[in-house]
């Protein structure tokens, strides 16, 4: 069987990511090679690394679909795959198209709960006017693949109500990474570093988090707060921090490669996220055995548990979220029991050579059903 994956970019994000680290664990009966769109870079050498053959179209702009329809339709011809399995907006829209006009089947993937009320709520002008265009765009096509792989039940449920997809056409595979053989222990030093990664924006929580941070310091002078990752919203974050007098307590250094070497380097990884998929992000923590805070969204709930594994809060209460920050600096007992149990759940269920083996399957039988 051969498969062709299709990317918008190969951009340092969650799908991008937990494709990177599933190919190679697949076995040699599937022949797989990737596509990407659009010209962002970040996890190409990382790609290249493991091995993985790609393509990339070198479209331009945001959009380019003609061009890219033709290109994309050349290297099917080319390469001649049995199935087609995409992700995200772009390159959903244009493998759908491809799928109709030459009858491959497709696989589309849910890997992020893309019509959110909170989503929708941070849209303006504009922005709301191009959002809902889209989202007519992919509920008119959303019939055509023939199966989705979601990343959440959750996910899953939300895409029956925002595109009409039947929950019957879902299956779902958790996102996988790979068990570090490093283990988190707690620091000996008087200071308590609060870690938190991700893009830089709004609906990703981290203004909250700064909020929340400020009265935790007040308390803890000896804390401090690091959040990586880039995007738009950096500006009003640094502003934040600068009207907040934070500036030698919170720093945000930007993207760097081997970020989750940094939770061995901190006390509490903070993931305060609006909306997401099932966090590839909060997996890492997970595996790492830091104790864990994080906001009370179902899909993070589909992976750590109130009180046994994390500390939850409502998403976007920053007094509660101030407060279990304290919490988490008086009870460091009480912690590291917490990342001790996450890390145990997030192996049995999480290890990516296990979910390899799901994924793996769901196309096997997916392809004998239209063989």
């Amino acid at each position: 069987m051969k498969v062709l994956f299709a990317l918008d970019t190969m951009g340092n994000a969650g799908a991008e990511k937990s494709l990177l680290q599933i190919l190679p664990f697949f076995s040699k009966e599937i022949d797989y090679q990737v596509v990407y769109l659009y010209p962002r870079h970040d996890l190409r050498e990382e790609y290249l690394a493991a091995g993985i053959p790609f393509e990339f179209l070198d479209l331009e702009g945001n959009y380019d679909f003609w061009r890219g329809y033709f290109r994309l339709k050349q290297l099917v011809e080319k390469e001649q795959p049995d199935l087609l399995v995409s992700s995200l907006m772009r390159s959903n829209l244009l493998c759908r198209l491809l799928s109709r006009f030459t009858g491959i089947p497709l696989i589309g993937t849910f890997v992020n709960d893309s019509y959110s009320e909170h989503r929708l709520a941070a849209k303006r002008g504009a922005q709301l006017w191009k959002f809902k265009f889209f989202w007519a765009l992919d509920r008119m096509t959303a019939g055509i693949p023939k199966l989705y792989i979601s990343n959440s039940c959750y996910i899953a449920e939300s895409h029956v109500r925002t595109l009409g997809v039947t929950l019957s056409k879902s299956t779902v595979v958790y996102r996988g990474r790979a068990v570090p053989n490093r283990v988190w222990d707690a620091s000996e030093d008087e200071s308590y570093r609060f870690i938190s990664y991700g893009r830089l924006l709004e609906v990703k929580g981290f203004k909250e988090l700064i909020g929340a941070f400020a009265k935790v310091n007040a308390k803890y002078p000896n804390s401090s707060l690091v959040i990586y990752g880039e995007g738009n919203y950096r500006p009003e974050l640094e502003k934040m921090i600068e009207q907040l007098g934070l500036k030698d307590k919170v720093s945000l250094p930007g993207v760097i490669s081997n970020v989750t070497e940094k939770l061995y380097d901190a006390e509490c990884f903070v993931f305060p996220s609006w909306y997401e998929g099932f966090s590839g992000a909060l997996v890492e923590a997970m595996m790492s055995g830091i104790p864990i805070i994080a906001s009370d969204i179902p899909m993070n709930l589909e992976a750590v548990k109130v009180d046994q594994s994390a500390l939850i809060y409502p998403v976007k209460d920053v007094e509660v979220l101030a407060t279990k920050m304290m919490e988490a600096i008086s009870n460091p007992d009480k912690m590291k029991r917490l990342g001790q149990t996450a890390r145990e759940e997030a192996i049995q269920r999480f290890d990516i050579s296990k979910i390899a083996k799901e994924y793996e399957m769901v196309l096997n039988i997916f392809f004998k059903s239209y063989s």
